[in-house]
């Protein structure tokens, strides 16, 4: 006579449903809810007077806060019109060519390195080869360094190219001063953050995916193009919202490559510091002319703010 042992029923770990609903709770409830409208109001009141005083006289503005507008309402389009179309103080000609600058530069200074970046990305993380990994870390590594290391050896390569000694490497490449490189420069300091972000997400693609393209004949380019690039286009313009930011409000790399006294190439963000003068008295041209900076970068994020949040949630939890 044989007896059986009872069936022993593995005690199953505590659930973790009741601990997340009451954070959703939390989160969600009428206290929340409050903190975060407030927290947005006070974000939201120093762009609020910076209109506001963009649009106020320049007597108005020198006499009195932007607060006071509620009791003496007083508005003009003249800053805008001045800064514009006249120019202020050592800006002749107004801010529409130096506008004009910084689209041309933030574009491309966006697209190249989101180009390569994710040929890049895809490469590392699903095209096998030797020394991937090391490849994969130094290129993570390299964000580490300051791009203020690399400005002046950058500058000089550009003008005077490369030499070792009396061996001349690279001849004189004569490109100071125009747009490819700020184009270059900015496509380089983006690669390492560019790389990791996208590689992170690329990786994550579902492996099933992948091998039906190749059992169905498709090479390494033709399912870049048709899964990767498609399935990847949340990180992508999440990533691209940062670059453009970056490039559209920088001052430093701009400055270092076409500097700020040419009016063909230089940027807004290098006229922008010259309206107030000297002794920054015109604050009237500075706020008209800060805020016209300022809308390029808003209508951006917010076209791609849907992309911009399933970008940044992307590959957060898995399964």
């Amino acid at each position: 006579m044989s007896v059986e042992a009872p069936e022993v029923i593995p005690a199953s770990a505590p659930s973790r449903q009741p601990a997340v609903t009451a954070i959703r709770r939390t989160f969600s409830s009428r206290l929340a809810a409050g903190f975060v409208v407030a927290l947005t109001v006070l974000w939201t009141i120093p762009t609020f007077g910076l209109l506001v005083t963009s649009l106020r006289p320049q007597a108005d503005v020198t006499g009195s806060g932007w607060w006071n507008v509620f009791l003496h309402p007083s508005f003009t389009l003249d800053n805008y019109k001045t800064v514009l179309v006249s120019g202020g103080y050592n800006v002749s000609g107004g801010l529409l060519p130096y506008f004009v600058n910084s689209l041309v530069i933030s574009i491309p200074g966006t697209l190249f390195p989101l180009a390569i970046a994710s040929m890049a990305a895809y490469a590392l993380a699903w095209v096998p080869f030797r020394g991937s990994n090391v490849l994969f870390f130094t290129i993570f590594a390299l964000q580490v360094v300051p791009l203020q290391l690399a400005l002046l050896p950058l500058l000089q390569f550009f003008n005077l190219g490369l030499s070792i000694g009396p061996l001349t490497i690279v001849p004189a490449l004569h490109l100071g001063g125009t747009f490819f490189t700020v184009w270059i420069a900015h496509t380089m300091f983006a690669m390492p953050l560019a790389i990791f972000l996208l590689h992170n997400f690329i990786a994550q693609l579902p492996r099933d995916v992948m091998e039906a393209a190749t059992v169905d004949g498709a090479n390494f380019f033709l399912t870049f193009r048709r899964i990767v690039l498609p399935l990847s286009m949340p990180s992508i313009a999440a990533f691209a919202i940062f670059q453009f930011l970056w490039v559209w409000n920088d001052l430093l790399v701009a400055l270092t490559f076409v500097g700020g006294g040419q009016a063909t190439v230089a940027p807004l963000t290098a006229r922008l510091s010259q309206l107030t003068g000297s002794l920054g008295a015109r604050w009237d041209l500075l706020t008209a002319g800060a805020f016209v900076s300022i809308v390029v970068p808003l209508i951006v994020f917010f076209s791609l703010q849907r992309f911009f949040v399933r970008g940044l949630l992307a590959g957060s939890v898995k399964g």
